[in-house]
């Protein structure tokens, strides 16, 4: 099976964006972080039943590849997504910490002093 399956972010770096980002409370980064965990977790549960099924050349096997592909596709487009977020917010890329200003402004929310 010949997809192109790449992951950009290794999953202690998404669950960093998602600790990140719950911290502050900013839950748009961290919803994209969990969409690519999970679409991760559907293209190896494929390529387990692909693994399974492997001896047959049926419809059963079809469907996995659809879906593993599907997931690939998917899995793609939402790290390019959260590429893009991470940039446009101004993440530090080697910590992945939220940048200060936001993290601030979401303090102050918080806390009730941002109206």
């Amino acid at each position: 099976m010949s997809m192109d399956y790449v992951e950009r972010f290794s999953d202690a770096e998404l669950e960093r964006i998602v600790d990140e980002a719950t911290i502050y409370m900013c839950a748009c980064p961290a919803q994209v972080a969990v969409a690519v965990r999970d679409l991760r977790g559907l293209y190896r549960y494929q390529l387990g039943c692909l693994q399974e099924t492997e001896a047959e050349s049926g419809a059963e096997s079809a469907v996995h590849r659809v879906i593993a592909a599907s997931a690939v596709a998917a899995h793609a487009e939402l790290q390019d997504c959260l590429d893009r977020v991470l940039d446009m917010e101004g993440w530090d890329r080697a910590t992945l910490r939220m940048p200060e200003g936001l993290r601030r402004r979401r303090q102050d929310l918080v806390e009730g002093s941002g109206r």
